[in-house]
């Protein structure tokens, strides 16, 4: 008969095991960008982070493993938590490239937190936690959406509507890609480009066609917003 030691070493030993391979079960990286204009032109509003602004540019939402079985790949180990001393070289393009637009104001660690315990997780056969961020970082610094877009004649500017199909297909020339577009509405009930979606390989070391088609949320024209001053409602949250 086994003892109770032997029993519990055995239990945590298959908990490890589980852990492990729910990390390593993906099979693509979606590589998230969003624009802070859209984020910001809604009922909720946002707040900016307490370093000031973002730039009117594209950020990084995220890096996020996806099972091409359609498996949820989240938090996958709730034991390795976000530690900032792990990234801390790294905080300067993270306040640039990765600002947190949720409010209340913070320093934008939460959502650095949130992103890494939620998705990083389950990437770990591939990365630690600097190695994950420092690769959604070199992804940011080799896509410049706003570019290609303004390339295209696409430009952020309020109540201007533009064919989402014209946008899709900015994306994929500038790019190489077909992105996934994800839309919400502003305060008047437009739909307004929200999210793009790229596709990266498992190791984030390059850009790939998505390997799964997925449908977004815009209908056949959308808007491109200006990136302006939160609503007084926020900013009176902001600065609480």
């Amino acid at each position: 008969m086994e003892s109770k030691g032997s029993i519990l070493v055995t239990l945590l030993l298959l908990q490890y095991l589980s852990v492990l391979c729910v990390a390593q079960d993906y099979d693509f990286l979606y590589f998230v960008q969003q624009w802070p204009g859209a984020l910001c032109d809604t009922k909720v509003s946002c707040c900016y982070p307490i370093t000031g602004k973002p730039a009117a540019n594209f950020s990084i939402h995220g890096l996020w493993p996806i099972s091409s079985s359609k498996k949820r790949t989240d938090f996958c180990d709730r034991e390795n938590h976000f530690d900032y001393s792990k990234i801390s070289d790294l905080s300067n393009r993270m306040q640039v490239s990765w600002p947190s637009l949720s409010c209340p104001s913070s320093n934008n660690t939460k959502f650095w937190s949130h992103e890494w315990e939620k998705h990083g997780t389950c990437a770990e056969s591939a990365f630690d936690q600097h190695k994950y961020f420092e690769a959604a970082l070199n992804l940011k610094d080799s896509v410049d959406l706003l570019q290609v877009l303004k390339n295209a004649g696409i430009e952020p500017v309020d109540g201007k509507l533009y064919s989402l199909d014209s946008v899709k297909e900015a994306i994929q020339k500038g790019v190489g890609f077909v992105p996934r577009l994800i839309c919400n509405k502003d305060i008047s009930k437009t739909s307004q480009l929200k999210e793009v979606y790229l596709c990266a390989d498992k190791n984030a070391s390059t850009l790939i066609e998505c390997p799964i088609t997925r449908g977004g949320s815009c209908p056949s024209k959308i808007e491109f917003p200006s990136f302006g001053s939160p609503t007084p409602a926020a900013a009176l949250v902001s600065s609480s």
